[in-house]
């Protein structure tokens, strides 16, 4: 996932009391996603891709502490100094790190120690924000913002990575109790036309966001047309029955090489059982829902089912043409569900939340990109190669968090994120 600049164009007067309400919202919302967790549920990771939960929740913490505490809140004392280097995700401008695929071996500090590294941090956090100098204050405004964006990039982590971690599981434990409702068939797919021209693409006026979604550009788009709704598990379901995972042509050389190697025949979380397919939710083992959107697929398997459907994934570039006058609306972590969810009666066509949906695009730096300075400036730069953009939120995106401008990022054969696909095509 992309992490923050401290760019924040056209930012507000400070208000304090306004930022530290945000602040706690935030860090509630944090340990909310948490609650229903037990303490062994916080350890486990079950691959090196995913991190504990516990882990999640000391780094955000890290993260206040590294870059706001330490340097701007006098006499401020971290509570621990081995915390800087457990807790440092990819920070090599901060120093060592511990080993990303070994987080799960530590069971020291325990989780209670973690909620009480997080209370110590917002303790110096409430101080810092209620008494620092005003002018001091207004300079750190973009950097407290960006360590909160950070956080909700966190909560998505946290929910996807649990999601994992339990699926592993053969007892299929549940999360929460909350199932997803099921849904009618959604109408034919369709298609929206596009015209050929210049198009400007970037975020540029007031609000967060990241470096990586800056400068604002002008590009120039061919003609395209792009699909009004997700594919379906149900559409998805007629590729696998028609053979779409043994079918070479259909797959990109490195995407064939995947499968094959790691025998891939269905969507992550799906299991065939008692002659139907259910699949691994954040509630537990259910029954698919051919009508909801298709998750979990990596890179190489949408573009597959593309191909194989006679059409091709959209570049970011019309995605976001697409979606920049669109309302910001859907199925987020908001809602409390954490699951896609069918196309309902009125929906714009599901352009943000329910999955992140694949691009054509790889990851690369917009013309006139520059990194942040400092450390914070590390993370975008240099994860621009073997990724692929995925834009729309999902539905364990914060609402407030997604935008049209947003760029999220992973390696095509990344697929416990909830990742789907929208269909595009030339016009």
């Amino acid at each position: 996932m992309s992490t923050p600049s401290v760019r924040t164009a056209g930012a507000p007067p400070l208000d304090r009391s306004t930022l530290l309400a945000r602040y706690q919202d935030v860090r509630r919302t944090t340990e909310r996603l948490c609650a229903p967790l037990s303490a062994e549920d916080h350890v486990v990771q079950a691959m090196a891709d995913v991190s504990p939960t516990k882990w999640h929740l000391a780094h955000v913490s890290w993260f206040f502490d590294t870059f706001l505490l330490e340097p701007d809140l006098p006499g401020y004392m971290p509570l621990h100094p081995a915390y800087r280097v457990l807790f440092n995700s990819y920070y090599n401008g901060v120093g060592p790190q511990f080993s990303r695929p070994d987080r799960g071996h530590l069971s020291r500090p325990s989780v209670a120690e973690i909620h009480a590294y997080r209370t110590w941090v917002d303790r110096g956090m409430a101080t810092l924000l209620e008494h620092g100098p005003e002018a001091r204050l207004t300079e750190l405004a973009p950097l407290i913002e960006l360590g909160l964006n950070h956080e909700q990039q966190h909560q998505e982590l946290i929910l996807t990575d649990i999601k994992y971690n339990l699926a592993v599981n053969p007892l299929h434990p549940a999360y929460h109790a909350v199932a997803p409702p099921r849904g009618t068939a959604p109408p034919r797919l369709g298609w929206r036309a596009y015209d050929a021209g210049l198009a400007r693409i970037g975020h540029d006026g007031p609000g967060f966001a990241f470096d990586n979604e800056q400068p604002r550009h002008t590009v120039y788009l061919h003609a395209f047309q792009l699909a009004d709704r997700l594919v379906t598990s149900g559409e998805y379901l007629e590729f696998m029955n028609a053979g779409g995972y043994r079918t070479a042509p259909l797959w990109l050389s490195e995407g064939w090489r995947v499968v094959q190697e790691r025998g891939w025949q269905a969507p992550l979380y799906w299991t065939w059982r008692d002659g139907t397919w259910w699949t691994q939710t954040l509630s537990g083992l259910l029954p698919l829902d051919p009508h909801a959107p298709v998750a979990h697929v990596s890179y190489y398997e949408a573009d597959a089912y593309a191909r194989w459907h006679g059409a091709r994934l959209p570049t970011e570039h019309e995605w976001e043409h697409t979606a920049a006058d669109a309302p910001v609306r859907g199925n987020f972590q908001d809602t409390g569900i954490f699951h896609p969810l069918p196309l309902s009666a009125g929906d714009d066509g599901q352009m943000f939340g329910d999955v992140w949906e694949w691009t054509q695009s790889a990851y690369t730096s917009y013309p006139g990109y520059r990194p942040a300075a400092g450390a914070v400036g590390e993370y975008n730069g240099k994860f621009m190669v073997n990724q692929m953009v995925l834009r729309g939120g999902s539905c364990v995106t914060p609402h407030s968090h997604i935008r049209a401008s947003y760029r999220n990022f992973f390696p095509p054969d990344a697929r416990w994120q909830f990742s789907g696909i929208r269909l595009a095509d030339d016009a």
